[in-house]
């Protein structure tokens, strides 16, 4: 198989889809990887390294599209990208279709067979794509945020963690998964005052054993949500509904009722957001104020530290890049039916029920197109 690596191009995206080490196994496979000039180098692996392991590196990202039969990204396609789709592509990547119904109408009309790292589920039923940079991502949000709570940068002037004699700042977490249990960990470190909100009890009991009951605990519900917030210094959204579109539990009236100069950190703004006022934003351009609250809702916020996420999402997703390469992706997707999960467009079908409920498409299911 030909396999393609294009250099991502959103805004300040500085991840790349495969390593030298993920290129050296493929070509000891028989595969030939084609990997777009520079694609690497903002995450510390230059051109020479992947030559070194075996990979062909191309001029231009519509040669690396043009001639693989499977092209392996970090970020979903942005509009510049539209025009490499075609029938039979196998496109490997997070997608973060719901939000995006033009990108969802281009694969279908491409006949591009999509696969979204974000859907993939293991044996435990886990998403095993998305918990390394959600890893990141929420552990980011609290460094953000307390950046963001510096009065240069539009917050109260409130240092997270106190000092003796003044109280720490409060942080609000929505959400108990990986984004919300890693934000929770590193506000606890700062030494912040950490409230976390979840709708599953069980959850709950989980994370105050975890954190020796240092954590504050909330039972998720619109009253709860309110108060929480409105005492919050730092709110952190990381609520996910795997595929679909996140809910908007912060709404516009509870955002009004925070402090003036406190700060949102949306980290599900990829499934769009569950605070009703914040909008994607890009790492050039990233926050912006409403009702006196700063909202930082950056879609990539891995991207900002390259090295550190491109090691950890590809530690994850190359066994399944190899999978596919091995096998050819109907048998790869027949034979995991983990993998299977994450297939969300198959040869002008939408596969996948949560982005199709999203945006009221019709969807088919994966087992009835594979055969």
């Amino acid at each position: 198989m030909i396999i393609g690596v294009p250099r991502e191009i959103k805004d300040n995206e500085a991840r790349v889809g495969i390593t030298p080490a993920g290129v050296k196994s493929l070509t000891e496979y028989g595969h030939k990887v084609l990997v777009e000039t520079q694609a690497g180098a903002a995450s510390g692996f230059d051109d020479a390294e992947y030559q070194a392991a075996g990979g062909e590196i191309v001029g231009d990202a519509g040669y690396a599209w043009g001639k693989a039969d499977m092209v392996v990204k970090v970020k979903e396609p942005i509009e510049k990208e539209y025009a490499y789709f075609r029938e039979g592509l196998v496109l490997f990547t997070y997608l973060h279709l719901a939000p995006v119904p033009e990108l969802t109408e281009k694969l279908l009309a491409s006949k591009v067979v999509g696969i979204a790292y974000e859907t993939v589920r293991d044996r435990q039923g886990t998403l095993p794509l998305l918990t390394p940079m959600s890893e990141v991502a929420g552990r980011m949000g609290v460094q953000v945020g307390a950046s963001y709570l510096e009065k240069e940068r539009g917050g109260r002037g409130v240092l997270l963690g106190g000092v003796p004699g003044v109280p720490p700042a409060h942080v609000t977490i929505i959400g108990g998964g990986i984004v919300g249990t890693n934000a929770a960990r590193v506000a606890l470190g700062f030494g912040a005052k950490v409230t976390l909100v979840d709708l599953n009890l069980n959850r709950l009991r989980e994370l105050d054993d975890i954190f020796n009951g240092r954590l504050y605990t909330l039972a998720s519900n619109s009253y709860n949500i309110a108060q929480a917030t409105r005492e919050a210094d730092l709110v952190i959204g990381g609520v996910l509904i795997p595929g679909t579109t996140a809910p908007k539990l912060v709404t516009r009236e509870m955002v009004a009722q925070m402090k003036r100069g406190a700060v949102i950190v949306d980290v599900a703004i990829d499934q769009g957001g569950c605070v009703e006022t914040a909008k994607p934003t890009s790492h050039s351009n990233p926050s912006y104020v409403v009702d006196g609250v700063v909202h930082y809702c950056v879609t990539n916020m891995p991207g900002a530290v390259p090295h550190t996420s491109t090691l950890a999402l590809t530690n994850s997703t190359f066994p399944y890049v190899t999978r596919i390469a091995n096998l050819g992706v109907r048998e790869a997707l027949k034979q995991d039916a983990g993998l299977a999960e994450g297939l969300n467009t198959w040869f002008g079908t939408l596969t996948y029920r949560g982005v199709a409920e999203s945006q009221h498409k019709p969807w088919t299911a994966t087992a009835s197109v594979l055969g």
